[in-house]
């Protein structure tokens, strides 16, 4: 009876085994495909792009008309378009922004987690209700603070009000919470290591994963922007990648395979850094969120 039992436990885990590949295959294969017809239609020309869903139809390998494949869209971009120029801006911008984001989001993480000061509930609080407030009702009131401050038309008007963010900040607080004991910081202050020391000795290792996961939305989040540039920013030379992929369409004619290259030149950096990151992303997102 027991072993009857036992085989059809085996043959039930088999079973939802093979439903569980079955599901991931068709998941792959839902989510390549957008990719794959992206990069197909950024080598095609635009008579082939309405004609073929994906690459033309010929004598080639494959059945496929290689000889019509160009690279006039990618020679387009790089020299009359100007997207090398709106390419390096969003890297400055992105890697700046992101670096800096994750440093002060950790630090006021860390302060929130671990140390003792008045007022702590109140600003833990505030920083938690922030959390909820929608980005696009601060636009406004940001215009306004910019422009007192002389910061609109610079890339210090986009990058300030980006590196505290509350939801950051209250990540960094959770993820201390949740993965820095508190007796090792015991043990360090009584070791004459000062707060700042630390910091950088002790918390930020612990929290390495949730750097990494942070480091990279806030890196996707500033790269995919496309609305506070054109509200910030009035020079074109100025306009990052997303600002500039937008102003390829023309009125009365649309260069699809434009379109498409310029596109897939904005999303290679992204998907090279998450590739890059990807474990440690996966990790910090796991980790830190289920201790208050």
């Amino acid at each position: 009876m027991t072993r009857g039992s036992d085989g059809m436990d085996a043959r039930a885990g088999r079973v939802g085994l093979l439903a569980c590949y079955i599901l991931v295959i068709v998941a792959t294969v839902i989510i390549a495909v957008p990719f794959v017809w992206l990069v197909c239609a950024s080598f095609k020309s635009n008579a082939d792009f309405l004609l073929y869903p994906f690459l033309p139809r010929g004598e080639g390998v494959l059945g496929v008309a290689w000889d019509r494949l160009t690279l006039d869209h990618f020679r387009s971009l790089f020299r009359e378009a100007g997207v090398g120029r709106a390419l390096l801006n969003s890297l400055v911008l992105s890697s700046v922004t992101a670096v800096l984001a994750t440093l002060v989001c950790a630090m006021g993480g860390y302060a929130l987690a671990s140390l003792e000061f008045a007022g702590r509930r109140l600003v833990s609080n505030v920083v938690m209700a922030a959390v909820v407030i929608p980005s696009p009702l601060l636009i406004a009131p940001g215009f306004q603070v910019l422009y007192r401050l002389g910061l609109l038309d610079s890339y210090a008007g986009l990058i300030l009000p980006a590196i505290a963010p509350a939801f950051g900040v209250y990540l960094f607080r959770q993820a201390t919470l949740s993965s820095v004991p508190r007796e090792l910081l015991e043990a360090a202050r009584m070791d004459a290591c000062g707060e700042v020391r630390a910091f950088f000795r002790v918390v930020f290792p612990l929290v390495q994963p949730m750097v990494a996961a942070f480091l990279l939305m806030t890196f996707l989040a500033t790269w995919n922007n496309f609305l506070s540039p054109q509200v910030v920013l009035q020079t074109p030379e100025k306009m990052p990648l997303a600002v500039m992929i937008a102003q390829l369409k023309n009125v009365y004619y649309q260069d699809y395979g434009l379109l498409m290259a310029g596109t897939l030149a904005s999303i290679l950096p992204v998907g090279a850094l998450f590739l890059l990151l990807q474990k440690d992303f996966v990790t910090g997102l796991t980790s830190g969120a289920v201790k208050g």
